[in-house]
């Protein structure tokens, strides 16, 4: 009887992983980092649940890092299996696993060199040689192509919409000579009539289905035609500020130079300099361009290079010391930094030297976890601890949730609309318990679904 262990995501937006045993063999879905809050940072650092040498397969739906971070501890630990991902995830795994790595190593050594850490020493989680080993075992596939993982199962990629190369996993499972079940692990599903990415596919059944819920409660601002943007870049740079926006490296990146250019062309904002200050940024923009048949029809580009997303004065920062002279320069611009919930990466340096100065704003255009800096500065924090340091926050902190890639509820129903019948159990998933409980209050009201929203290291067996 196959077997669903919940290691991941559960009652928490981050940290997806999902056990499936059948027919004798462990494939993981996903293999995601804990962000956020400390106890869940915690479970990074302890043994997995499962020894790691036992799983045969991992399926990721995407390459973000908390569906795919923990991948270099996997193999670390022992996994020597494959991996399977579409060419877009792979492509942009192979840009943040060793950053993440690199970025471990340096947080590390500047514990260790300023002694802000309670471990002595500090250790990275892993390193970006562990990242580069991890690389290796990954297996990419084309979308919407069904592909034997195991004994008698078989996986299919069908696009999600969210991030290049994301997908909503489709696994047909036949175990002890029964009827295949049909097994769809959501991932993070993108929205609809966005710029950039293409709409979230449809999925017409499902035995068992895993749901995102991250915005389980919410509704997105509707789109204004990017004028709440437009406003923040103008009031700032009048008054001789810098706008910083905390952004994930892959993917809110496109979509934020996509707005600026736009607003620029049609002189709805000053032509002010705009630094990319993230390597992994900048080499996840070659991909998008590399990629563009995978973009959404109405904004692929021409040319197939990053001047596609390029803005007038566009400038992708490629040292740490062109990184310290656009930060100490302190004229008005648009800085775009990793990473998006301002929980390390270079966009610490820039809050760090501009959350002082009341003339700069900073710019949330992402979800923010609970327990990070961005949603501690989104809840009104007069401080904030950087490198061990307290920086008072007197810039004015604002939030686009319109360049959110989740969808809202609105969204999440109509894509489960799609559904010619309903799932045996849908089990919700990548949430925190607040908006988590609301979809499923709305799923059962208006869907009639029976909807569970299972515990860490919860089990089912169906």
């Amino acid at each position: 009887m196959p077997r669903l262990t919940f290691l991941g995501a559960a009652r928490t937006v981050t940290g997806s992983k999902y056990l499936l045993e059948a027919n004798g063999d462990r494939i993981l879905v996903d293999c995601g980092l804990f962000q956020g809050l400390k106890e869940l940072r915690q479970r990074n650092w302890e043994p997995l649940p499962v020894d790691a040498a036992s799983i045969d397969v991992v399926v990721l739906t995407h390459a973000h890092l908390d569906h795919v971070g923990y991948l270099p501890r996997l193999v670390a630990g022992g996994f020597k299996g494959r991996v399977f991902c579409t060419a877009g995830s792979a492509d942009l795994a192979k840009v943040v696993l060793p950053d993440a790595g690199r970025l471990q190593e340096e947080d590390a050594r500047q514990a260790n060199k300023h002694g802000y850490s309670k471990h002595d020493p500090a250790l990275p989680l892993f390193t970006e040689t562990d990242a580069y080993r991890a690389l290796t075992h990954l297996q990419p596939v084309g979308y919407d192509r069904s592909m034997p993982v195991t004994a008698g199962v078989t996986a299919e990629f069908v696009n999600a919409g969210h991030l290049l190369g994301s997908s909503i996993v489709r696994m047909r499972v036949a175990a002890n000579g029964s009827e295949p079940l049909t097994l769809v692990f959501g991932g993070d599903l993108g929205r609809y009539d966005r710029p950039v990415l293409p709409d979230p596919s449809p999925v017409t059944e499902a035995d068992i289905l895993l749901a995102e819920s991250t915005y389980g409660n919410r509704i997105h601002e509707p789109d204004d035609d990017g004028e709440a943007l437009a406003e923040i870049i103008r009031t700032t740079i009048d008054r001789g500020g810098r706008v910083i926006v905390p952004a994930f490296a892959i993917g809110r990146v496109e979509e934020v130079l996509y707005w600026i250019r736009r607003l620029e062309e049609e002189r709805r904002i000053p032509i002010v300099p705009v630094f990319l200050d993230s390597p992994m940024a900048s080499e996840a923009l070659r991909f998008y361009a590399a990629r563009y048949h995978e973009l959404d029809p109405d904004i692929r580009p021409g040319r197939h290079d990053v001047s596609a997303f390029a803005t007038a004065r566009f400038t992708q920062v490629s040292s740490p010391q062109q990184s310290k002279e656009v930060m100490r320069a302190r004229k008005p611009a648009v800085i775009i930094s990793s990473s998006g919930m301002a929980t390390g990466g270079r966009v610490l340096h820039h809050l760090k030297e501009g959350l002082p100065d009341s003339r700069v704003t900073v710019l949330f255009v992402g979800y923010q976890a609970a327990g990070t800096r961005g949603r501690a500065m989104l809840e009104g924090a007069d401080t904030v601890k950087i490198h061990g340091q307290l920086v008072p926050v007197n810039a004015r902190v604002a939030k686009l949730d319109s360049m959110s890639a989740h969808a809202d509820q609105q969204e999440m129903l109509r894509w489960l609309g799609s559904f010619t019948s309903p799932p045996r159990t849908t089990y919700l998933v990548h949430g925190e318990p607040e908006p988590m409980d609301a979809l499923g209050a709305e799923i059962r009201t208006r869907l009639g679904w029976e909807v569970q929203t299972p515990e860490y290291l919860d089990a089912v067996e169906f």
